[in-house]
């Protein structure tokens, strides 16, 4: 029992830690754009979203349920299984954020599971309807709605809205405020319970908790600061992407693609989908720069953005599943993944430091972000192919 509750401990500390990388890692889905267009300071953009962050993860568990009892029989599921999950999901975000690449954290989580599931228990460990219906589908369909939403509202902005970019600037960049607020408490409504999700398996695995069961409140409580925590670090390098290198945003697209992304992130959350914010936000945020004029959309960009999101469950799955296959040494395969896991972690904090990117210079327009890994060395985050944005 000892033993168990040791390794309990450990996966909840792995996954309050993945919580945190998910918050640093899409802090940009909700204050990209008002950082972008000057509606809020960097540091008060991310204070807020970190507290409407806290405040989301209290607001729903359907997604939460979705992941612990739905996406995974957890009569087979072990602690040990779901640490190898999270180690690959860890792993991803760390290695996209560094590149300042907006992958999907849910998408590495759930994928991380899946790889890790698979090899430990086989496929029926995995529930695939319910990966499809609750994850695969969604993540089709809500971008794409999203940005149709908001190329939409773009449209009409520039169309009824007199002088948008110049004297109505400032109506759309206090409505950003406003707008802002919404994804970021979306944010914390949709991913936070995913964190939720996981700990609350872990605690059904181990015996601690009855299967079909909701989150306990400690539970929600530690995802909720957790994420919140990691969102008020920044996640410079991914904002800057989202915020200049996809559209040089202005303040009217900036807040329909907002309010677009709020409306399709806590419809989904409400239905129990596994959704990406990754996924939504950069829809809604292309979508703005068709409404406004496609040619401002930068597609090698979008392309680059949208293979990242296509390689994200399955890289996530075969690092769990090679972190899953190397528990199975039982205690000492824990020991040797969690020492893997640290080791990963701090080789790529080592190299984030050589080129920082920081909310002192997150509005740098000159070198927006690495955005896939090229030959040669990028000028942000690594080597990788630094993209130009325009004056």
């Amino acid at each position: 029992m000892t033993s168990s509750l040791v390794i309990v401990a450990i996966v909840v500390i792995t996954a309050l830690a993945f919580d945190f990388t998910n918050g640093f890692h899409d802090s940009a889905n909700a204050m990209a754009t008002s950082v972008a267009t000057g509606a809020l300071r960097p540091r008060v953009a991310v204070a807020l979203a970190a507290v409407l962050n806290v405040v989301g993860a209290f607001m729903s568990t359907e997604v939460a349920k979705t992941i612990s009892s739905g996406m995974v029989d957890d009569s087979l599921v072990t602690p040990a299984m779901v640490f190898a999950g999270l180690t690959g999901a860890i792993i991803w975000n760390l290695l996209t954020w560094l590149l300042g690449m907006p992958s999907s954290s849910s998408h590495a989580l759930f994928g991380g599971l899946i790889g890790a599931v698979l090899v430990s228990a086989g496929i029926a460990g995995v529930h695939f309807d319910v990966v499809v219906s609750k994850i695969l589908l969604p993540a089709l369909a809500a971008p794409l709605v999203a940005g149709v939403a908001a190329a939409v509202a773009t449209r009409l902005a520039y169309r009824i809205v007199p002088d948008p970019e110049g004297r109505s600037a400032s109506v759309f960049r206090h409505g950003q405020t406003i707008s802002a607020s919404m994804v970021a408490l979306a944010h914390g409504t949709s991913d936070g319970q995913k964190t939720m999700g996981i700990i609350t398996l872990v605690l059904v695995a181990g015996g601690y908790q009855l299967s079909g069961t909701s989150p306990q409140f400690w539970v929600v409580l530690l995802a909720g600061l957790a994420i919140g925590a990691g969102t008020y670090s920044g996640g410079w390098r991914i904002m800057r992407t989202l915020g200049k290198g996809l559209v040089d945003i202005k303040a009217p697209q900036g807040f329909a693609a907002e309010s677009a992304t709020t409306a399709a992130i806590l419809a989904s959350s409400h239905l129990g989908f596994g959704l990406s914010t990754t996924h939504v936000a950069s829809g809604s945020i292309m979508g703005s720069g068709v409404g406004r004029n496609a040619k401002e959309v930068r597609w090698s960009v979008a392309g680059r953005m949208a293979l990242t999101w296509l390689v994200t469950l399955p890289c996530a799955a075969a690092v769990g599943a090679a972190a899953a296959a190397i528990t199975l040494l039982g205690s000492a395969g824990i020991v040797i993944t969690l020492v893997l896991l640290i080791g990963t972690v701090a080789a790529v904090l080592v190299a984030a430091r050589r080129n920082k990117v920081t909310a002192d210079n997150v509005h740098d327009t000159h070198e927006v972000a690495v955005i896939a890994p090229a030959s040669g060395s990028g000028p942000v985050g690594g080597s990788g192919t630094a993209v130009p944005t325009h004056a």
